[in-house]
């Protein structure tokens, strides 16, 4: 889990106002527009058994009640000509726990390789942690980490071996598997008996530091179902940084900024989308891939995507996502895709039971303006 001090070093990077944005509906949108009231007993601590058996809200539009399931319904709601695209990166094993020399504990947080043999990161406590700082495995001693430069945004540059192995890439940080620890958002306290529970069912490549949670989801048997409703299945790579952590922390949302994150999409998912009777995208990460390659015309690289109210969306159509944190980005995605009709599926949600954020329940979303024309059944 990524404790409470690590959020509190993310601050700085807050503030400064983008070039290039997308044209907002309207002149200010603030965060504050995207308030509501969460319990602590809404949000799910542990994953549903089996994946698909959690519950699924059918968006249906303003003018019709929406449906409800389960996720192994999916199929129902798909025909024959949807793409499906899913987001197949895979979680590291990125929170470590470490001593120091003198027998202090100490935490490390790997964030994403910097190309030099090193990686960004950040470590607590931060202020006892100078350059130089040798740490070995609290459980493996075999694991060292050596503390480099400070960097920007309260991180730090630290070089990782494990048994003479230097862990340089998102090659190599599979070997981290067993030694460190899944890093869980901080809204679940409790532990996760089963890791693989934090990966799909797809996970290809490691390298984020959080799962695409709407993914989570899906099993082999309702992928197999899926294709054989005449629905093709496609894979996008969007590696999972820190905003998924990260708390917003500016009133107007045009004050945000957004940390990059690498992307690939591959040639055949963007053809396949190109000629989809829908593009039926799987959370939130998968349609920021997909939308930076639409927008750019560049299939693999870094995006800082942020979709407002008033986004020109170009390849979504129909998007299966969890619910989210309030005055989060994600909830402002989600404007931009269906209105602030959002509000009305939210309560009806809590209103009836259902599970929220990482491990909890999945919503299936239209895009507003083609619920006339291709609504939900």
């Amino acid at each position: 889990m990524l404790p409470p001090p690590f959020l509190g070093a993310l601050a700085p990077v807050f503030g400064g106002r983008r070039k290039g944005r997308v044209a907002l509906a309207s002149p200010v949108v603030l965060i504050a527009d995207f308030d509501y009231d969460l319990p602590a007993e809404a949000i799910a601590q542990t994953p549903m058994e089996p994946r698909d058996a959690a519950r699924l809200l059918i968006d249906r539009g303003a003018d019709r009640a929406p449906g409800h399931g389960n996720v192994r319904d999916l199929v129902e709601h798909l025909v024959p000509g949807d793409v499906l695209v899913l987001n197949n990166t895979r979680v590291i094993a990125a929170r470590l726990d470490l001593n120091k020399a003198t027998g202090g504990a100490a935490e490390v947080f790997l964030l994403e390789p910097i190309g030099d043999g090193s990686w960004q990161a950040l470590v607590r406590p931060a202020r006892r942690l100078p350059p130089g700082t040798e740490l070995t495995g609290a459980a493996d001693r075999g694991l060292r980490v050596v503390i480099g430069e400070r960097l920007s945004e309260g991180r730090c540059r630290v070089h990782v071996d494990l048994g003479g192995m230097g862990i340089a890439d998102v090659s190599t940080a599979v070997a981290l598997d067993g030694v460190g620890h899944t890093p869980l958002p901080p809204y679940i306290t409790e532990s996760l008996a089963d890791p693989s529970r934090y990966q799909t069912v797809f996970a290809e490549r490691p390298g984020s530091v959080a799962a695409p949670t709407a993914g989570l989801h899906l099993t082999r048997a309702l992928l197999d179902n899926i294709e054989r409703r005449g629905v093709a299945v496609h894979h996008v790579e969007l590696v999972v940084g820190l905003d998924t952590f990260r708390p917003v922390m500016v009133d107007d949302l045009d004050d945000h900024v957004m940390h990059s994150e690498a992307y690939m999409v591959p040639e055949s998912t963007m053809d396949a989308c190109r000629h989809a009777e829908r593009v039926v995208a799987v959370g939130t990460t998968t349609t920021r891939a997909l939308e930076s390659a639409a927008a750019s015309g560049i299939l693999a690289g870094r995006t800082d995507i942020f979709i407002q109210p008033g986004f020109d969306w170009q390849l979504v159509d129909v998007l299966m996502t969890n619910f989210h944190m309030p005055k989060s980005t994600l909830l402002v995605m989600i404007e931009a895709l269906v209105g602030p009709r959002w509000r009305d599926l939210y309560a009806e949600a809590l209103s009836m039971g259902y599970r929220f954020l990482s491990f909890g329940d999945a919503m299936l979303l239209q895009r507003h303006r083609d619920l006339a024309q291709r609504s939900l059944a």
